[in-house]
């Protein structure tokens, strides 16, 4: 594999953005979230776009289905529920730890292996927990430790060094930037570095939505489908019990979801629409709002209240619901 050189992170021009979820409280608009969003029909065409969904942005964990792909491409085998890990942003339950582990052992490693930052659980429930044990952060209960997990065991495998797989010339990273590219349809043009410590891929929101569409539309059997099929068929291993992904995986059949932090989501359905969005001052408050609204644009119908439950984000005042984010479009 030839090492490709790509420039670091840079100041860009500022895209302009639209209006993505308003603010309402006692029917006061008090604020308002603004980014860019695109919808791409089946053929894989814009169909609706708001922003400046061209521009560059990194899609932080909303790339981690890529990344796994690229692992695979690298010829290490991982199936089910472990592969849907290595997607992951991951709740630190301990089905989630306990796969973290599986994936280490079975490449002859331990958890000190782990390049993740000492961190709490990132679901709310299991801090606590966690704390209420007397545990301290870890890097295991980091929710990138899956993916560094496939990352290390793929090192593992090939003979690779594993002290370095961070490194942007590391074999591992350079094929999870050349899958990036080849499913974006894109030139990456720019390189940061993730709050996990990987290498940190910028493609444009229309790139990262037609790399979601290429992992559901690629034949079974490839490390692409492999992925998608994978998360959909696990997707509390891909987030948790409690989180966005995996209500939307579980309640609308065949979409695959992935979220990213500063409020990036990527979705595809199984005919090859799919949408990406990004909210500019990376509110997490607002991604479910305008996720059931671009989920609805998309013309995905969920089972039960699945859109309902995921556009849910009310605002209270006095220990009552006084108001919520709801989108705007």
């Amino acid at each position: 594999m030839t090492t490709r050189p790509v420039p670091a992170a840079t100041t860009t021009p500022t895209p302009a953005v639209a209006e993505l979820a308003e603010v309402v409280r006692s029917g006061f608009v008090e604020g308002r979230h603004r980014g860019s969003l695109v919808v791409l029909a089946a053929d894989g065409s814009v169909e609706f776009a708001l922003g400046s969904p061209g521009a560059p942005v990194f899609p932080r964990s909303s790339n981690k289905p890529v990344q796994a792909a690229a692992v695979l491409r690298t010829g290490l085998e991982l199936k089910g529920e472990l592969l849907a890990l290595a997607a992951a942003s991951h709740s630190a339950e301990t089905f989630h730890l306990e796969g973290v582990r599986a994936i280490l052992s079975d490449a002859g490693l331990g958890v000190g292996a782990l390049q993740t930052p000492a961190s709490w659980p990132l679901d709310e429930v299991e801090k606590d927990a966690w704390i209420r044990s007397g545990g301290q952060p870890e890097p295991i209960l980091m929710d990138c430790s899956g993916k560094h997990a496939a990352m290390l065991a793929a090192s593992v495998a090939h003979g690779w060094d594993t002290a370095g797989y961070l490194e942007l010339t590391h074999p591992v990273q350079q094929q999870a930037l050349e899958t990036l590219q080849q499913l974006s349809g894109e030139t990456v043009t720019a390189i940061g570095t993730d709050g996990c410590g990987a290498p940190l891929m910028a493609v444009s929101l229309v790139g990262l939505a037609r790399a979601f569409r290429a992992l559901v539309l690629a034949d079974p059997g490839t490390a692409e489908r492999r992925v998608a099929d994978a998360m959909r068929a696990h997707p509390e291993y891909v987030a948790g019990t409690r989180r966005i992904d995996t209500w939307l995986m579980r309640g609308i059949p065949g979409a695959l979801a992935k979220v990213g932090a500063e409020a990036v989501q990527a979705v595809a359905l199984p005919d090859g629409r799919a949408l990406a969005f990004k909210i500019e001052d990376g509110g997490s408050r607002a991604i479910g709002p305008v996720l059931a609204a671009a989920l609805r644009r998309l013309g995905a119908t969920g089972t039960g209240d699945t859109l309902s439950r995921i556009a849910s984000a009310p605002l209270y005042g006095g220990g009552r619901p006084v108001g919520e984010v709801r989108a705007t479009f």
